[in-house]
């Protein structure tokens, strides 16, 4: 670290890029997105001025700023005349930005952000599953039989069977019409979807009990009885996760 970079507050010099990233703005906000999360810049406090940045990351002026530009677009930063770029509080953060939902997830060691995705996911899909029970034609009704049969075949291949679940779910959320929850639920969980943190274990004994609350939905669905339904995902989705959660999961969080 230079002298100048001791007086201005500023991060440790960085490696050099190992291969120049395509989008210097983009990399460099990653960076710094990780660092804010980490708590390496805590709420409150200012980022390094901009010529330490360019210093630190090799890069131009104009490159710091874009990538301020952006942290300040995913609510991680305010910049202030006479203050400089300032933190912002958790609470301000976008929390379905890609680049802050990973970092968030990989920083928080007692899954506090994940029992918050299953918790948002539970809402929006019992919600799309009372609907689609009263909207689901033959084809749908047809297709969730199909699928659930399907993985009762699976049991012993845990990868093709989670893909089977994704249809199943996402079939039910297509038939609920609702393209927004949908598109929530779809971003979020593609966002975790191959994290160890979020599949947690994947025996066997594991899919033959989730694929019991998929049958269970799938009844409910086509018995057109929307508060079934509803209930139905509810248990499935809670069950599914504090199982994945190896038994670690605060019954209370996830059940509210």
């Amino acid at each position: 670290m230079t002298a100048s970079q001791e007086s201005a507050g500023s991060v440790p010099a960085q490696p050099a890029w190992a291969r120049r990233p395509a989008s210097l703005a983009r990399a460099v906000t990653a960076e710094l997105v990780e660092r804010i999360v980490r708590g390496v810049h805590p709420p409150g406090t200012a980022l390094p001025p901009e010529p330490a940045l360019c210093e630190a990351f090799s890069v131009s002026r104009t490159v710091v700023r874009e990538a301020v530009k952006i942290l300040q677009e995913k609510g991680l930063v305010q910049v202030r005349q006479g203050s400089g770029t300032m933190v912002t509080p958790p609470a301000t953060w976008d929390m379905l930005d890609e680049l802050v939902l990973t970092a968030a997830i990989a920083e928080d060691e007692s899954l506090t952000i994940l029992d918050d995705l299953v918790v948002t996911r539970r809402v929006l899909e019992s919600d799309m599953a009372n609907v689609a029970a009263r909207l689901a034609g033959p084809d749908t009704v047809e297709r969730l039989r199909t699928l659930v049969d399907q993985m009762d075949e699976l049991v012993d291949d845990p990868v093709t069977y989670a893909e089977s679940d994704r249809a199943f779910h996402d079939t039910i959320m297509r038939a609920s019409d609702n393209r927004i929850a949908r598109g929530v639920v779809r971003s979020l969980e593609g966002q975790v979807v191959n994290t160890a943190r979020y599949l947690g274990r994947t025996e066997r004994a594991l899919c033959v009990a989730s694929n019991l609350g998929h049958r269970r939905i799938y009844e409910r669905i086509a018995a057109h009885d929307p508060e079934g339904a509803a209930e139905a995902m509810f248990q499935h989705i809670t069950e599914a996760w504090i199982v994945r959660r190896s038994g670690t999961a605060d019954p209370v969080r996830l059940q509210r």
